[in-house]
């Protein structure tokens, strides 16, 4: 995949862009730090009214703005009130989406991922939308942001602009996980979603086939059959 093939799924429907980012390499560059990480778990969220497990389904607020906004920008809410999820805005022109991050492997900057966790638990550091975000050191500040699609990860220093609170940089998959070489991605429905969005209806929980940081699936409340 090219760097244009990758921003063009920003414009398409959102379980397309979740599949596609599976193997994609994503860099935050936080003030304490940058981590690189290669995505192994997405969910995808679709447009207003149409999808019941999206933050969008009841139209535009305050809170949910950025899903509305320009695509190839970040999204961040709280969940629980404890946990910092990161999200990627695309859609086609006129509705709203994105793509929550559910898993990462670590490629680059494990040491300041293991300071923010807190402790190493290996291949399942980032195991999880929340620990995903906190190991990546996102915080609610982080919202609104661009995306900066590039064609490889950054091999030294990302410094963040000032007054900007952190730079995403996205690239494509590597040349050894891409193609026909690639692991066998795995569909269906998404992690404790409840209702009707939880259900076999939108199976748009996408991961790697066998990959150890991938997260334990959970069935939602009240999850029709």
């Amino acid at each position: 995949m090219s760097p244009v093939d990758l921003a063009a799924l920003f414009d398409g429907p959102t379980p397309a862009l979740a599949e596609g980012l599976l193997g994609c390499r994503l860099t935050v560059a936080a003030p304490d730090g940058a981590v690189t990480v290669r995505l192994t778990e997405t969910e995808a969220y679709g447009n207003a009214g149409e999808d019941p497990g999206a933050h969008s389904f009841r139209g535009r607020t305050e809170r949910n703005a950025a899903l509305f906004g320009p695509v190839c920008h970040t999204y961040v809410y709280l969940n629980y009130g404890i946990h910092r999820c990161l999200n990627l805005v695309g859609h086609p022109r006129g509705q709203a989406g994105g793509v929550l991050l559910r898993a990462g492997e670590v490629l680059a900057g494990r040491e300041a991922a293991v300071a923010r966790r807190g402790r190493d638990t290996g291949a399942r550091l980032l195991s999880g939308p929340g620990n995903l975000g906190q190991g990546l050191g996102i915080t609610l500040g982080m919202g609104h942001l661009p995306v900066e699609i590039v064609p490889a990860p950054p091999t030294g220093p990302v410094p963040a602009p000032p007054g900007v609170p952190a730079r995403f940089l996205l690239a494509p998959p590597a040349a050894h996980d891409d193609g026909a070489r690639r692991p066998a991605v795995v569909r269906g429905p998404r992690v404790g979603v409840s209702g009707e969005g939880g259900s076999v209806r939108f199976p748009w929980r996408f991961h790697l086939a066998g990959d150890p940081s991938v997260s334990a699936y959970r069935r939602g409340r009240n999850v029709p059959d």
